[in-house]
């Protein structure tokens, strides 16, 4: 039980580091392209942050979703790799459809999956959100 709690406590703290490098790069990204984003036409460009912003969170799941399936075949609990990313997949979106379990000795990595997706899933909705309010809000103070 403390190996499984240590391991999935180290791959929490990996996908939200990976996650706050990735939203931090995202800001840099965003503060090099501001006197862009400032000039009209602004609804385009608002569009285009969205687009892309959208993709850049779809990769950061996605990594976090490949470092729990990658963990899960390389601790062999999963014959193929197809399965582990399944599994972490299902997992990591909280879906949960049980047609795949963890043996009962690796079950908490499991709900540790779950919870990392959850809080990754929070995490990224909060910063779509502050990002396009914040190029709104730059936007319409430079209208008025």
């Amino acid at each position: 039980m403390i190996i499984q709690i240590a391991l999935g406590a180290g791959l929490l703290l990996a996908s939200i580091l990976i996650a706050g490098v990735s939203f931090w790069a995202m800001e840099v990204a965003i503060l090099r392209f501001r006197p862009w984003l400032m000039r009209a036409p602004h609804a385009p460009k608002l569009l285009a942050v969205l687009l892309i912003a959208a993709i850049w969170i779809l990769v950061q799941l996605t990594v976090g979703v490949w470092l729990w399936a990658l963990t899960f075949f390389t601790l062999d609990i999963f014959v193929t790799l197809e399965e582990a990313v399944y599994f972490a997949l299902v997992v990591f979106t909280t879906l949960g459809f049980g047609d795949i379990l963890l043996p009962v000795e690796w079950r908490l990595l499991g709900g540790m999956a779950s919870l990392n997706g959850l809080l990754n899933i929070g995490l990224v909705t909060a910063v779509l959100v502050e990002t396009v309010r914040q190029i709104k809000l730059h936007q319409m103070e430079q209208v008025s």
